[in-house]
């Protein structure tokens, strides 16, 4: 009996020391496809693991917006958050690269790119101390807002949101003669009801998941922000398991992103006609307009890389594929 007792306390205990706990938190909320595929991979995770690794997600916002949530990691009251790139500006100014306004005009140009370059995102972003699993497309932000834009006169003065500690878009905002009003995610909804802003820029799967669609209702048709998703997990914390079940939890949540990147492009072509569904008015921008806003994004973006706002050489690299692509060197070479 004594001996069966002890192997009891030992598999006890034994199990509780080996077992790893990752706790998340996201904006996603539950029920939302983002969070049953972030979930589906957690239990495959738990089942190939036998129980070693176990991730529980906090969705909803619930843990607070991004630099309480940044907190608990600190102190180890969380190991990671599922974030959107202004939310690790601040540790790793590149993470925001793919986001600079008017960068890209289309997903195929967006595709060539990350092929290029998204490794070496990743690789920056684990050099600061965050484990980073691939990122998952967002695809554009549009302008929503209650008045139409159809040019730079009609943004002048207007107060557009701008997320919290993204000192990127602010600038670029404030290019365009916009007043950058700093919001967490989580304040936006409120912000869009009570008229603390009037123009935002999400995509239309995001303007349907967060129901902020319910408070505008025109959207500009023009691709003004890339936007991406991505999980960030404490170096300290993965280090702590086991080498073999990193590699699990590498591979299960690799995929599950890389599933979540496709599937959220589909996702937005039949949120944007949802939108549109709803009532809310499509408004197109005139060509000579939507050249002029290039142009002043296109100087204030190179304007922040020269003073060191990120990296110049990895924005020129971004730049020159681009380029690659509108010049058809993806179609000679392959993509």
């Amino acid at each position: 009996m004594k001996g069966i007792g002890l192997v009891i306390l030992a598999l006890l205990f034994g199990g509780l020391a080996d077992a790893a706990t990752l706790k998340i938190a996201t904006v996603a909320p539950e029920g939302s496809a983002w969070m049953k595929e972030m979930r589906a991979g957690a239990k495959e995770i738990q089942e190939r693991t036998e129980g070693r690794v176990q991730i529980k997600y906090y969705g909803g916002g619930v843990m607070g917006n991004d630099s309480k949530v940044l907190g608990k990691i600190r102190i180890g009251n969380l190991q990671g958050g599922a974030f959107t790139p202004s939310a690790l500006q601040k540790i790793y100014p590149e993470i925001s690269l793919y986001g600079l306004p008017l960068t890209f005009e289309s997903m195929e140009e967006v595709a060539y790119v990350r092929a290029r370059l998204d490794k070496t995102i990743q690789d920056g972003l684990e050099k600061e101390g965050f484990i980073n699993f691939g990122f998952a497309a967002g695809g554009f932000a549009l302008i929503m807002s209650n008045d139409p834009v159809r040019g730079l006169g009609d943004m002048k003065g207007k107060r557009v949101w701008v997320p919290e500690g993204d000192t990127i878009s602010y600038a670029s905002m404030e290019a365009l003669s916009l007043s950058p009003v700093t919001l967490p995610l989580t304040d936006v909804l409120t912000g869009l009801q009570t008229g603390l802003i009037d123009i935002v820029a999400m995509s239309p799967i995001g303007a349907l998941v967060l129901q902020w669609h319910t408070k505008v209702k025109f959207i500009t048709d023009m691709p003004l922000v890339y936007t991406l998703g991505f999980m960030a997990i404490d170096e300290r914390a993965f280090k702590k398991i086991d080498v073999a079940d990193q590699q699990i939890v590498r591979e299960v949540m690799n995929r599950t992103y890389a599933n979540m990147d496709k599937g959220n492009l589909s996702d937005n072509t039949e949120a944007m006609q949802a939108l549109l569904n709803a009532g809310i008015e499509r408004v197109e921008v005139d060509p000579e307009e939507a050249a002029e806003i290039r142009s002043i994004l296109g100087r204030s973006n190179r304007s922040m890389a020269e003073q060191g706002d990120y990296s110049l050489d990895l924005y020129n690299e971004m730049v020159q594929f681009v380029e690659e692509y509108r010049r058809g060197d993806a179609k000679k070479g392959g993509t």
